[in-house]
Order: C-alpha cells, then structure tokens, then sequence
C-alpha cells in the first residue's frame, strides 16, 4: 500500500489525539473533505499502517519504576521462557535479543523494591534462566510503545 503526504498528516493528528474527529482532521489538513479523512484512516486501519488506541502513562497509576532487564537463559529455552515472562502484566515489551543476553523486557513497578522482587524471585526463579541484569530508565525521550492498565492498578 502507497501512504502519501496527506495519510502521513492524518496519522500524525492521531498521534497527536486519537479521539480527534475526522471533521477536524480535514479541517486541520485543509483541502479535504471529512469523508475522505475516513475512507482514509479505515484504509490504514484495514492495511495495518496505524492503529488506534489508547495508551496508558504507566506513572499517572503510580508506577514510576521503569527497568529493561536482559536476560540470558539456556538455548533451548528461549521461547518456552519467552511466553512464560510475556504473561505478566508488569512486562510491557519482551524481545528476543542477541549478544550477552537472549531476551530483553520493559518492567513496570510501583518501587524498587517491587522491581527487585519480581526479577529476582520471579524472572531469576524460572527453570533454564541463567542470569538477568537491571538496568533502571530514569529518562524517557521516546516513547512509542502501547500497554495494558495492569489490573493490579484498577481500583473496584
């Protein structure tokens, strides 16, 4: 699929807000109609250029420890451990990685304490984990990634 200028306008307005109506995101682009900005973005949606969807600011619910934590753990074990760690809410972003370690996540947590807990008697706990190294993210400059509201954040 073919994205030109005015989608490449259209996906960033959404960036901006992804609420904003397609009345003004024509009217914000100028030269085109509210009915095109929608055939438009259910062209993107439909060819997986965008989605649209809300993000959660993970320190608005009292999580402001954020970590990467690589991982090194036997050969064979790398996807089974994969999926296992992937289940937790705490993890916001899991990859394979290569180099000094074979797998790489983003933890959330509401402390330090918290972070350290859940590396080490979680994440170093599970069979075929060899070792893990935290690395805390005290600034963030870039952040384009989306996540779940951990259940553990909602309150009843």
């Amino acid at each position: 699929m073919k994205i030109d200028s005015v989608d490449k306008k259209i996906s960033d307005l959404l960036l901006e807000d992804g609420r904003m109506s397609c009345s003004e995101i024509a009217s914000r682009i100028g030269a085109i109609s509210e009915r095109s900005v929608r055939y438009r973005i259910e062209r993107l949606i439909k060819n997986k250029i965008i989605s649209v969807r809300g993000n959660v600011n993970a320190e608005a619910l009292g999580l402001s420890v954020c970590a990467d934590v690589f991982i090194e753990v036997e050969p064979d074990k790398v996807n089974e451990i994969s999926l296992l760690i992937a289940q937790y809410e705490s993890v916001s972003y899991l990859a394979h990685s290569t180099g000094e370690t074979d797998i790489s996540i983003q933890v959330f947590a509401h402390d330090n304490n918290e972070l350290f807990r859940f590396v080490t008697e979680v994440i170093g706990k599970i069979p075929g984990v060899r070792k893990t190294h935290i690395s805390f993210v005290p600034i963030k400059i870039k952040d384009d990634h989306i996540w779940q509201i951990p259940s553990s954040c909602i309150s009843e």
